[in-house]
Protein backbone atom coordinates (compact mmCIF):
# COMPACT_ATOMS: atom_id res chain seq x y z
CA UNK A 1 0.00 0.00 0.00
CA UNK A 2 1.07 3.57 -0.64
CA UNK A 3 0.48 6.73 1.38
CA UNK A 4 1.55 10.28 0.40
CA UNK A 5 3.11 11.54 3.62
CA UNK A 6 5.60 14.29 4.43
CA UNK A 7 6.47 15.15 0.86
CA UNK A 8 7.10 11.57 -0.27
CA UNK A 9 5.21 8.34 -0.87
CA UNK A 10 5.54 5.75 1.88
CA UNK A 11 5.22 2.08 1.01
CA UNK A 12 3.62 0.23 3.92
CA UNK A 13 1.62 -2.80 4.97
CA UNK A 14 -0.84 -3.31 7.80
CA UNK A 15 -2.29 -6.67 8.71
CA UNK A 16 -4.46 -8.07 11.50
CA UNK A 17 -6.66 -6.56 14.19
CA UNK A 18 -6.11 -5.65 17.81
CA UNK A 19 -3.52 -3.49 19.59
CA UNK A 20 -1.11 -1.89 17.14
CA UNK A 21 2.49 -3.03 16.70
CA UNK A 22 4.75 -0.78 14.60
CA UNK A 23 7.87 -2.42 13.13
CA UNK A 24 10.91 -0.29 12.21
CA UNK A 25 13.45 -2.00 9.99
CA UNK A 26 17.23 -2.29 10.11
CA UNK A 27 19.86 -0.81 7.80
CA UNK A 28 20.33 -1.52 4.92
CA UNK A 29 17.21 -3.67 4.51
CA UNK A 30 13.53 -2.69 4.38
CA UNK A 31 10.13 -3.76 5.58
CA UNK A 32 10.62 -7.13 3.83
CA UNK A 33 12.87 -8.16 6.74
CA UNK A 34 9.74 -8.45 8.89
CA UNK A 35 8.14 -11.16 6.73
CA UNK A 36 8.62 -13.87 9.42
CA UNK A 37 6.71 -11.75 11.93
CA UNK A 38 3.73 -10.56 9.90
CA UNK A 39 1.52 -13.62 9.69
CA UNK A 40 2.26 -14.93 13.18
CA UNK A 41 1.74 -11.67 15.05
CA UNK A 42 -1.19 -10.49 12.92
CA UNK A 43 -3.30 -13.27 14.44
CA UNK A 44 -3.68 -11.18 17.59
CA UNK A 45 -2.38 -7.69 16.78
CA UNK A 46 -2.58 -5.04 14.09
CA UNK A 47 0.93 -5.14 12.67
CA UNK A 48 2.21 -2.11 10.73
CA UNK A 49 5.47 -1.97 8.79
CA UNK A 50 6.90 0.42 6.19
CA UNK A 51 9.97 1.14 4.11
CA UNK A 52 12.02 4.09 5.32
CA UNK A 53 12.71 6.76 2.71
CA UNK A 54 14.95 5.48 -0.06
CA UNK A 55 14.40 1.81 0.80
CA UNK A 56 12.12 -0.74 -0.84
CA UNK A 57 9.11 0.97 -2.39
CA UNK A 58 9.38 4.32 -0.58
CA UNK A 59 10.59 7.38 -2.49
CA UNK A 60 13.74 9.04 -1.10
CA UNK A 61 12.33 12.56 -0.87
CA UNK A 62 14.69 15.42 -0.10
CA UNK A 63 17.48 15.54 2.48
CA UNK A 64 19.17 12.89 4.58
CA UNK A 65 17.38 9.92 6.06
CA UNK A 66 17.79 10.95 9.69
CA UNK A 67 16.41 9.00 12.61
CA UNK A 68 14.10 11.94 13.29
CA UNK A 69 12.70 11.68 9.77
CA UNK A 70 11.96 7.97 10.20
CA UNK A 71 10.23 8.75 13.51
CA UNK A 72 8.13 11.52 12.01
CA UNK A 73 7.16 9.33 9.05
CA UNK A 74 6.15 6.57 11.46
CA UNK A 75 3.85 8.91 13.35
CA UNK A 76 2.42 10.30 10.10
CA UNK A 77 1.64 6.72 9.08
CA UNK A 78 -0.07 6.05 12.43
CA UNK A 79 -2.16 9.19 11.83
CA UNK A 80 -2.99 7.99 8.32
CA UNK A 81 -4.21 4.69 9.79
CA UNK A 82 -6.12 6.35 12.62
CA UNK A 83 -3.98 4.79 15.33
CA UNK A 84 -3.45 6.84 18.48
CA UNK A 85 -0.73 4.61 19.92
CA UNK A 86 1.39 1.59 19.08
CA UNK A 87 3.98 -0.66 20.61
CA UNK A 88 7.12 0.38 18.73
CA UNK A 89 9.56 -2.40 17.80
CA UNK A 90 12.82 -1.32 16.19
CA UNK A 91 15.80 -3.42 15.19
CA UNK A 92 19.25 -1.84 14.76
CA UNK A 93 18.56 1.39 12.81
CA UNK A 94 14.93 0.85 13.72
CA UNK A 95 15.95 1.01 17.38
CA UNK A 96 17.72 4.33 16.81
CA UNK A 97 14.56 5.62 15.13
CA UNK A 98 12.49 4.36 18.07
CA UNK A 99 14.58 6.49 20.42
CA UNK A 100 13.87 9.51 18.21
CA UNK A 101 10.18 8.66 18.21
CA UNK A 102 10.21 8.64 22.01
CA UNK A 103 11.96 12.01 22.13
CA UNK A 104 9.57 13.62 19.66
CA UNK A 105 6.27 11.76 20.10
CA UNK A 106 6.37 9.95 23.45
CA UNK A 107 2.59 10.03 23.80
CA UNK A 108 2.26 7.74 20.76
CA UNK A 109 4.37 4.94 22.28
CA UNK A 110 2.41 2.35 24.28
CA UNK A 111 5.36 0.00 24.70
CA UNK A 112 8.87 -0.40 23.38
CA UNK A 113 10.85 -3.31 21.93
CA UNK A 114 14.54 -2.64 21.26
CA UNK A 115 16.17 -5.36 19.16
CA UNK A 116 19.89 -5.69 18.45
CA UNK A 117 20.53 -1.99 18.91
CA UNK A 118 22.30 0.42 21.25
CA UNK A 119 21.83 3.86 22.77
CA UNK A 120 25.21 5.42 22.05
CA UNK A 121 26.09 7.59 19.05
CA UNK A 122 28.71 6.69 16.46
CA UNK A 123 32.38 7.12 17.26
CA UNK A 124 34.50 9.27 14.95
CA UNK A 125 35.91 6.09 13.46
CA UNK A 126 32.43 4.71 12.78
CA UNK A 127 31.33 7.95 11.14
CA UNK A 128 34.36 7.89 8.87
CA UNK A 129 33.62 4.29 7.93
CA UNK A 130 30.02 5.13 7.05
CA UNK A 131 31.15 8.03 4.85
CA UNK A 132 33.54 5.78 2.96
CA UNK A 133 30.87 3.13 2.45
CA UNK A 134 28.36 5.74 1.25
CA UNK A 135 30.82 6.92 -1.37
CA UNK A 136 31.49 3.35 -2.47
CA UNK A 137 27.80 2.50 -2.74
CA UNK A 138 27.13 5.54 -4.92
CA UNK A 139 29.97 4.49 -7.22
CA UNK A 140 29.48 0.72 -7.29
CA UNK A 141 25.83 0.16 -6.40
CA UNK A 142 23.88 -1.55 -3.64
CA UNK A 143 25.87 -4.77 -4.00
CA UNK A 144 28.77 -2.95 -2.33
CA UNK A 145 26.59 -2.43 0.74
CA UNK A 146 25.65 -6.10 0.77
CA UNK A 147 29.30 -7.15 0.50
CA UNK A 148 30.24 -4.86 3.39
CA UNK A 149 27.38 -5.62 5.75
CA UNK A 150 26.13 -9.20 5.29
CA UNK A 151 29.18 -10.80 6.97
CA UNK A 152 28.48 -8.73 10.10
CA UNK A 153 24.68 -8.69 10.04
CA UNK A 154 24.30 -12.45 10.51
CA UNK A 155 25.70 -14.67 13.21
CA UNK A 156 28.12 -17.55 12.76
CA UNK A 157 25.33 -20.11 13.02
CA UNK A 158 23.39 -18.49 10.19
CA UNK A 159 26.45 -18.23 7.98
CA UNK A 160 27.20 -21.93 8.47
CA UNK A 161 23.72 -23.46 8.68
CA UNK A 162 21.17 -21.05 7.12
CA UNK A 163 22.28 -20.29 3.56
CA UNK A 164 18.72 -19.35 2.63
CA UNK A 165 18.77 -16.55 5.23
CA UNK A 166 22.11 -15.25 3.98
CA UNK A 167 20.78 -15.25 0.42
CA UNK A 168 17.54 -13.51 1.46
CA UNK A 169 19.33 -10.74 3.34
CA UNK A 170 21.70 -10.12 0.43
CA UNK A 171 18.77 -9.95 -2.00
CA UNK A 172 16.86 -7.41 0.11
CA UNK A 173 19.92 -5.17 0.39
CA UNK A 174 20.84 -5.44 -3.30
CA UNK A 175 17.34 -4.36 -4.35
CA UNK A 176 17.57 -1.02 -2.53
CA UNK A 177 18.50 2.19 -4.40
CA UNK A 178 22.13 3.25 -3.79
CA UNK A 179 21.00 6.80 -3.08
CA UNK A 180 18.79 5.62 -0.24
CA UNK A 181 21.56 3.52 1.30
CA UNK A 182 24.03 6.40 1.13
CA UNK A 183 21.52 8.83 2.64
CA UNK A 184 20.85 6.47 5.53
CA UNK A 185 24.57 6.03 6.18
CA UNK A 186 24.98 9.77 6.64
CA UNK A 187 21.82 9.89 8.76
CA UNK A 188 23.07 7.10 11.00
CA UNK A 189 26.38 8.89 11.47
CA UNK A 190 24.54 12.03 12.56
CA UNK A 191 22.25 10.38 15.10
CA UNK A 192 22.05 11.63 18.68
CA UNK A 193 23.40 9.91 21.76
CA UNK A 194 20.32 8.32 23.34
CA UNK A 195 21.95 7.20 26.59
CA UNK A 196 20.53 10.15 28.59
CA UNK A 197 17.06 9.17 27.35
CA UNK A 198 17.13 5.71 28.92
CA UNK A 199 16.34 6.89 32.45
CA UNK A 200 13.33 8.82 31.14
CA UNK A 201 11.63 5.84 29.49
CA UNK A 202 8.52 4.88 31.44
CA UNK A 203 6.68 2.57 29.05
CA UNK A 204 6.99 -1.23 29.30
CA UNK A 205 10.14 -2.23 27.46
CA UNK A 206 11.57 -5.47 26.11
CA UNK A 207 15.18 -5.72 24.94
CA UNK A 208 15.96 -8.53 22.48
CA UNK A 209 19.39 -9.53 21.20
CA UNK A 210 21.04 -12.39 19.37
CA UNK A 211 23.80 -14.05 21.37
CA UNK A 212 26.00 -13.97 18.26
CA UNK A 213 25.38 -10.30 17.45
CA UNK A 214 28.79 -8.84 16.61
CA UNK A 215 27.57 -5.33 15.71
CA UNK A 216 25.59 -4.55 18.86
CA UNK A 217 26.58 -7.43 21.15
CA UNK A 218 24.67 -8.58 24.24
CA UNK A 219 26.75 -6.22 26.38
CA UNK A 220 25.01 -3.30 24.66
CA UNK A 221 21.60 -4.85 25.27
CA UNK A 222 22.40 -5.40 28.93
CA UNK A 223 23.26 -1.69 29.16
CA UNK A 224 19.84 -0.87 27.72
CA UNK A 225 18.08 -3.17 30.17
CA UNK A 226 19.99 -1.74 33.11
CA UNK A 227 19.31 1.82 31.98
CA UNK A 228 15.55 1.46 31.42
CA UNK A 229 13.64 0.96 34.66
CA UNK A 230 11.49 -2.18 34.70
CA UNK A 231 12.67 -3.45 31.31
CA UNK A 232 13.43 -7.09 30.56
CA UNK A 233 16.14 -8.69 28.43
CA UNK A 234 15.86 -11.80 26.25
CA UNK A 235 18.92 -13.26 24.51
CA UNK A 236 18.43 -15.59 21.55
CA UNK A 237 20.89 -18.45 21.08
CA UNK A 238 22.27 -19.05 17.60
CA UNK A 239 21.19 -15.64 16.27
CA UNK A 240 23.21 -12.61 15.26
CA UNK A 241 22.31 -9.00 14.52
CA UNK A 242 19.19 -9.84 12.50
CA UNK A 243 17.70 -12.03 15.21
CA UNK A 244 14.15 -11.79 13.85
CA UNK A 245 15.28 -13.41 10.58
CA UNK A 246 17.77 -15.85 12.07
CA UNK A 247 15.45 -17.42 14.65
CA UNK A 248 11.87 -16.33 13.89
CA UNK A 249 10.15 -18.83 16.26
CA UNK A 250 12.13 -17.70 19.31
CA UNK A 251 11.92 -14.02 18.35
CA UNK A 252 8.17 -14.18 17.72
CA UNK A 253 7.53 -16.07 20.95
CA UNK A 254 9.41 -13.50 23.04
CA UNK A 255 7.66 -10.61 21.32
CA UNK A 256 4.21 -12.20 21.63
CA UNK A 257 4.71 -12.87 25.35
CA UNK A 258 5.61 -9.22 25.87
CA UNK A 259 2.67 -7.93 23.82
CA UNK A 260 0.20 -10.25 25.54
CA UNK A 261 1.31 -9.05 28.97
CA UNK A 262 0.40 -5.49 27.98
CA UNK A 263 -3.27 -6.36 27.38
Amino acid sequence: MKAPLGGTTIDYETRGRGPALLLLHAFPLGQAMWDPQMETLARRFQVVRFDARGFGGTSPGEGLLTMERIADDAVALLDHLGLAQAVVCGLSMGGYAAFSLLRRHAERVRGLVLCDTKAGADTDEARAGRALLAEKVLKEGAAAAADATVPKLLGATSHSRRPEVVQRVRAIIAANPPRGIASALHGLAARADSRPLLREIRVPTLVLCGQEDALTPPLESRALQEGIAGSTLTLLDGAGHLSNLEDPPAFNAALERFLTALD
